[in-house]
């Protein structure tokens, strides 16, 4: 199998690279639109690819209960069923498993659990996880990670990460050579271990030794501080391979990418673009705005000037809190867009800071901009 990821530039521990899959290349770093349920929430393929989205998430959880992996496989896979030309990533389902299901008990074997949908009992294997990874079809799949309810004490924090370890064994044993559509899938690790830096740093030992495609960081973004977060960046990312590319999951606020990147992060992803666009939050280079507020009522200028997506380019954001108020679907798909150019803008700027040499001088510009609230 090809290698995914080229290292490109370096600018301290920030960098740059290149990753190339069967469904075309994305730069990093990048953010990559989370789809769920087979859809980035509002928008159309076309539209995430206006809003410069590279590659798009899938849920492994989800699209195994509905409409079901198999179901997905024989209308094409992932990629010819959403109609998006890019690359893809699925999860593996564990998170999902635990966060929705309400009851569930985790043997070596797998987690067991009840189907949020109607109540069924399932069975999650490793095994399992990568049959339905295989039948989704996506570039970049994921390995089942063992995922303890927090807060977890330390015992349990380094029975799940060592239990994750064995089942990533078992995820490259039954991961077959190719996607049921016939294209490279690339295995990624979940580096694990809560809080716990000795916990953290064998888990990346562990992984490393496995000379995977790329690797995770997981556990994150689950109520521990900014601090936190990046402290465990801060000593995980020097043990994970240069030549590989290295994946924060579920993060964040614009702040927390600008800090990600600077401790060596390459990939992103979180629900935040289009979620907060649903509740009328949208994020600008001058900061986030509340788009109910009633200042905005008779305001006849774009959300950002400094913006040029469609939603800016053609909009007042009068007449945005207008469809917000009215509870019209086009104005959170509108802020969507906004939402999700914003986020891959900023991955841009933040790359071409890196290529430049200039990524620190960015990320002291930019922190305090896009983390407070714009007038």
């Amino acid at each position: 199998m090809p290698d995914l990821f080229e290292l490109q530039h370096t600018d301290g521990r920030a960098r740059a690279g290149l990753a190339r899959t069967d469904h075309g290349f994305f730069e990093t770093p990048v953010f990559m639109a989370v789809g769920t349920q087979g859809s980035v929430k509002g928008c159309t393929p076309e539209q995430l690819t206006d809003a410069g989205v590279s590659v798009v998430l899938g849920n492994s959880y989800h699209l195994m209960l509905r409409p079901g992996d198999e179901t997905v496989a024989e209308l094409g896979g992932l990629h010819e069923m959403t109609r998006w030309p890019g690359a893809m990533l699925t999860d593996s389902g564990g998170y999902q498993v635990f966060s929705l299901s309400g009851t569930n008990s985790v043997t070596e074997e797998g987690c067991a659990f009840k189907n949020h949908l109607d109540g069924r009992q399932e069975l999650l294997t490793p095994e399992r996880s990568m049959r339905i990874q295989h039948n989704l079809g996506a570039d970049i799949v994921m390995q089942l990670d063992d995922v303890p309810a927090l807060p977890a004490p330390p015992e349990r924090e380094a029975d799940t990460m060592r239990r994750s370890v064995r089942w990533l064994d078992r995820c490259m044993d039954a991961l077959p050579a190719e996607s049921a559509q016939g294209h490279p899938q690339h295995l990624f690790g979940i580096v694990q271990g809560g809080l716990t830096r000795e916990l953290r740093e064998e888990s990346a030992r562990e992984l490393v030794k496995r000379d995977l495609p790329g690797y995770a960081i997981g556990g994150l973004s689950v109520g521990e501080t900014k601090r936190q977060m990046e402290e465990v960046l801060g000593f995980v990312t020097p043990l994970l391979p240069q030549d590989r590319p290295r994946y924060l999951m579920g993060v964040g606020y614009p702040e927390d990418l600008i800090a990600g990147i600077g401790l060596g992060v390459d990939m992103f992803d979180c629900v935040l673009p289009t979620r907060t666009a649903r509740h009328s939050q949208v994020f600008t280079w001058q900061g986030r705005l509340r788009m109910r507020n009633s200042v905005h009522a008779r305001a006849n200028r774009p959300l950002d000037v400094e913006c040029p997506c469609y939603t800016c380019a053609k909009y007042t954001r009068g007449y945005l809190r207008h469809l917000l108020m009215a509870n019209e679907m086009l104005g959170m798909t509108l802020l969507s867009i906004h939402n999700l150019y914003f986020y891959t803008a900023l991955m841009r700027r933040a790359r071409a800071a890196i290529v430049a040499g200039e990524f620190q001088q960015f990320s002291r510009e930019w922190l305090p901009r896009v983390s407070g609230a714009a007038e």
